[in-house]
């Protein structure tokens, strides 16, 4: 009866020891995969891979403004980009992790904009995504 309850205690101790260096260890490897992610989002300007829609491209500077003014205007919900792609002046709207939120997005604006179409691009994605 003295070795059993003498083995227990030891087996007992031992799980102690075991679960305490198994949570150090947890730590260390959530800390180094934190650190890896704040690096890599250094690196990419915290973007990704993504969708958005491309609403107007042409080579007047003018008119895409103009598209953009008014895209803002009606859908203040939606973030616009302005770019330059040689030789035209593109606008693009969104910022979707997915294909499917992207068309979802598509259908809302396609009465107006009848040339928008989904672009794979770089998106800034939001804390809620």
């Amino acid at each position: 009866m003295k070795y059993r309850l003498f083995l227990i205690l030891i087996i007992g101790a031992f799980s102690v020891a075991f679960s305490q260096e198994n949570q150090t260890q947890t730590l260390l490897k959530v800390k180094a995969l934190q650190e890896k992610k704040i690096e890599y989002n250094k690196r990419t300007n915290g973007e990704t891979d993504g969708y958005r829609l491309k609403i107007h491209f042409g080579a007047d500077r003018t008119k895409a403004k103009d598209v953009k003014n008014k895209f803002d205007a009606k859908y203040a919900d939606m973030p616009t980009y302005e770019d330059y792609q040689q030789p035209n002046f593109v606008i693009t709207v969104g910022d979707y992790k997915t294909k499917l939120e992207a068309f979802e997005a598509l259908k809302r604006i396609k009465d107006e904009y009848p040339y928008a179409f989904i672009v794979k691009s770089k998106i800034k994605p939001t804390k809620f995504n």
